[in-house]
């Protein structure tokens, strides 16, 4: 099955993204579009960065403090996507039709992943190295990005994780270490660089950073606002987002 199909088996599943990407083609303004859709500016944002990293293309273009508070428009793998929803929405009717009970309905609903990790990226394995009573997993990201994962044999055998696996990589925002380009790295993480997009404070704990990627995917992270301004990191800045092998976790489709 496609990334595309995937995809709009996401959104089928959670309609208020559709709705939102439906409203971002007719309104080009983010501030609208999330009104329309019934959704927050913030949660329309965390949605259009959910599906643009799950893609193997950006879904929506956008660029910040534009008109209406951030214009936005879809790209053509976000129009692709929505014709193929309604596609999928008539098979959906009916194989619900089809469906025995109301506990087979229950069944499905278990097994559609839901997760904690903030950030959720698509991505495909490149080649597994053995490490010890463990698996370096070497995993390339949309337009050629790198990094690992370090995870069990056994879990390599439980995803049947081989080179061209396509898989689902799940970070925590508090689990990337932020500096800036032009500091030494540490040899010993995976590093991804990108442009700090928005800095977003919270008042009662660290500030949320979203980093923009070159590929089009979003990252965020969790910083404090001291540690931002000593590195004199602001939203337009470079920045580098390190993080362990071993906190990388991995999915794939059942």
């Amino acid at each position: 099955m496609s990334t595309l199909s995937l995809l709009a088996q996401h959104v089928t599943r959670r309609p208020q993204r559709i709705a939102l990407l439906e409203q971002i083609a007719a309104q080009g303004s983010i501030t609208r579009a999330a009104k329309a859709a019934g959704m927050s500016y913030k949660a329309a944002w965390d949605a259009i960065d959910e599906l643009n990293n799950l893609a193997d293309q950006p879904l929506v273009a956008r660029s910040v403090g534009g008109k209406g508070g951030g214009g936005a428009r879809l790209t053509p793998a976000g129009e692709r996507l929505l014709q193929l929803h309604q596609r999928l929405q008539a098979i959906q009717a009916d194989l619900l039709q089809a469906a025995a009970d109301d506990a087979d309905l229950q069944v499905l609903g278990r097994l559609m992943l839901r997760t904690s990790a903030r950030n959720q990226l698509s991505g495909r394995v490149q080649a597994i190295q053995p490490q010890g009573g463990n698996h370096l997993i070497a995993i390339e990201l949309p337009g050629g990005a790198s990094l690992q994962a370090q995870i069990t044999r056994n879990s390599t055998a439980h995803l049947q994780l081989q080179a061209g696996t396509p898989l689902m990589v799940l970070i925590k925002a508090g689990w990337l270490q932020l500096s800036r380009p032009d500091q030494p790295p540490d040899p010993g993480l995976n590093a991804l660089t990108g442009t700090i997009e928005q800095i977003l404070a919270e008042s009662d704990g660290p500030c949320e950073v979203r980093i923009a990627l070159p590929n089009g995917q979003t990252l965020c992270a969790q910083a404090g606002a001291e540690q931002l301004a000593g590195q004199g990191l602001v939203a337009g800045s470079p920045v580098r987002a390190q993080f362990a092998a071993s906190h990388v976790l991995l999915g794939t489709q059942v």
